[in-house]
């Protein structure tokens, strides 16, 4: 049974170097550099496919780690997405069999994304990932809805992938320990979810999938605490006028992946909430690399052969079409 991965983690150093510029940096990249996960991350060729090959994963799909382009200022970040895409593509071209890429986009200047994306796609791109907010401009603003009709036209899955929280809001919320725990609760502790699906939730209220009905999303870390707390979430529909409940686009308009988090618990919950033809297996490759064997269990879990090959390969190939 093939297995697909779609949260494949890369960094291209020049990026990381402007990152490591700005005023005020983000101070996550520190986890770029954690043992050995700068190496990996700047691998896309033997070093990955070797540690593929030993989780025995057949295609993974390469996204740029956070943050992306998406702090730089817009002329930096349209140059620097259009390298990345390039390198990207470069690396699905030398070994087509065991890479996809997801495209980066120049967020910081709206005008220029449906561009990008476009071009991005007629590379070979099979969706592009981005972050729930450029500055103080937030994804479901108006100024991208270009960008979601281009997504849709160009059948390219929208991957949100989850950010460090504004300056306002680690000030308000995540402050007052040390400051590696204050990172570590406003990052992958806490922080870094709630924000993402909270984008996710405005996306859907802001009317995003009324206008743009095709929109395919894809949120990690099993929907980024969205689909727990999908019955209250349902009430917000009603006080803004949404044509349907929140969780009616949960099941219709996103994808879930598990970014490595291979816990049954997890998928039985996301199961209850919404269907398996919506779920799709991820490590979050370099930083969580399960090793084959917790993968095979994990798959055990599931009820049957069609549902496991749905989650392993088929729903992924179907969304980003990958042949395998």
């Amino acid at each position: 049974m093939p297995l697909i991965a779609v949260e494949e983690h890369w960094i291209m150093p020049d990026l990381t170097s402007a990152l490591r510029a700005m005023p005020h940096r983000d101070e996550s990249l520190i986890f770029n550099e954690v043992g050995d996960n700068l190496e990996r991350l700047e691998d896309l060729g033997a070093g990955r496919i070797a540690a593929m090959d030993a989780q025995g994963i057949d295609v993974s799909v390469l996204a740029l780690t956070p943050p992306g382009a998406q702090p730089l200022p817009p002329k930096k970040a349209l140059a620097l997405s259009r390298a990345a895409n390039d390198v990207a593509a470069a690396a699905v071209a030398r070994n087509p069999a065991r890479f996809r890429s997801l495209s980066t986009l120049p967020m910081s200047s709206p005008k220029d994304v449906a561009g990008e994306l476009e071009r991005a796609a007629d590379m070979g791109h099979v969706g592009t990932m981005v972050y729930g907010r450029s500055g103080d401009l937030f994804l479901d603003d108006l100024a991208y809805d270009d960008f979601f009709s281009a997504a849709v036209a160009l059948g390219q899955p929208v991957f949100i992938h989850p950010q460090l929280p504004s300056p306002a809001v680690r000030d308000a919320s995540y402050r007052g320990f040390d400051p590696m725990t204050d990172l570590a609760l406003a990052t992958f502790g806490w922080g870094w979810h709630l924000d993402a699906g909270t984008t996710a939730l405005r996306l859907i209220l802001r009317g995003t999938f009324d206008r743009h009905p095709d929109l395919q999303i894809v949120l990690g870390h099993w929907g980024e605490m969205l689909l727990f707390w999908s019955d209250r979430a349902n009430s917000l529909s009603r006080v803004a006028g949404l044509p349907r409940p929140i969780s009616d686009y949960i099941r219709s308009n996103f994808f879930i992946t598990t970014s490595g988090m291979l816990n049954p618990a997890l998928l039985h919950h996301a199961l209850s909430v919404t269907t398996i033809d919506r779920l799709i297996f991820s490590t979050d490759y370099p930083f969580q690399h399960p090793a084959n064997e917790d993968i095979k269990s994990f798959l055990g879990h599931f009820s049957s052969d069609t549902a496991r090959e749905k989650f392993s390969s088929a729903n992924a190939a179907s969304l980003y079409g990958i042949d395998i």
